[in-house]
């Protein structure tokens, strides 16, 4: 956490004077989400990371692993980040929760008898047994959310909700929930929250509330093929939002799906190539 400390000058009779004016509390953030196993671009965000000065917390939301080509060098690479805080997408809890052993298995409201929806589960099981006890015991260290306070700014991070985690809250919940926050929390006067889950980029003001979510770091749905990586900015005055899209070597992992041909993996390059959700087996 920095302290930034501000200087004005003042005019007396004698000369001027250095006068301390105030000091403020500021903390910078680096998020990533929604990495999907997708390797090439999870490299790019980091080394972005890295350039960047003064980052106080690398925070990743979740869905690091499933759909993508390389969990096991995913993982690898997640592991090597210096302190950085994991939370739990619903795609990684699917992996320890054995979600295709289930007797109809499905996710996200899709009707199991969808061949859609049998390829994602099988795609799961593949991801799982890629991974081993290693993924397994990576998942389970997650966090389901991470609140932080910077001055009088309560900052939430989640990959959906923290009463869910595949679906963000909708308006009536999240004013609701910041509310609550609030009342219990009295010292608070303005309340961010930031989520991935939904692969589109988000920007949301409400008064004292803020919602962000910066698309994904490995499979975006806004039809911008390019990764993202966001940092964020907080002090006594300010919330800074600065989301950096950037290209990576999407052959790379369109050629490792096909190579390693995974459960879905034609939808999988399709989705890459074109930015969207595919569904096109």
């Amino acid at each position: 956490m920095k302290l930034v400390t501000f200087y004005y000058l003042k005019l007396d009779r004698k000369n001027l004077k250095n006068v301390y004016l105030a000091t403020m509390v500021s903390r910078t953030f680096a998020i990533i989400t929604d990495i999907h196993s997708n390797l090439a671009s999870l490299t790019h965000a980091i080394s972005l990371i890295e350039k960047r000065e003064g980052i106080d917390q690398i925070i990743c939301l979740g869905d690091c692993f499933a759909l993508g080509p390389e969990p096991e060098e995913t993982l690898k690479m997640l592991k090597s980040i210096p302190d950085c805080i994991f939370i739990r997408g619903n795609h990684d809890r699917y992996l320890v929760e054995k979600l295709w052993e289930d007797e109809l298995p499905s996710l996200e409201g899709m009707d199991p008898y969808d061949p859609i929806c049998q390829a994602i589960v099988q795609n799961e099981k593949w991801t799982a047994d890629v991974l081993g006890e290693d993924g397994v015991e990576f998942v389970n260290a997650m966090k389901i959310a991470h609140r932080e306070i910077v001055g009088t700014t309560l900052i939430e991070f989640t990959h959906a909700w923290y009463k869910r985690d595949d679906e963000p809250p909708s308006i009536t919940e999240a004013i609701n929930w910041r509310n609550h926050v609030i009342e219990a929390n009295p010292e608070i006067k303005k309340v961010v929250f930031i989520h991935g889950h939904v692969h589109v980029p988000r920007h949301q003001i409400i008064e004292n509330l803020t919602i962000l979510c910066q698309g994904a770091t490995g499979m975006p749905f806004d039809r911008d093929q390019r990764g993202s990586v966001a940092f964020l900015t907080v002090n006594d005055t300010d919330i800074i939002w600065d989301v950096v899209r950037y290209d990576y070597d999407r052959q790379s992992t369109l050629n490792r799906l096909a190579d390693r041909k995974p459960p879905f993996f034609t939808n999988l390059q399709n989705t890459i190539k074109f930015a969207s959700v595919r569904n096109d087996l």
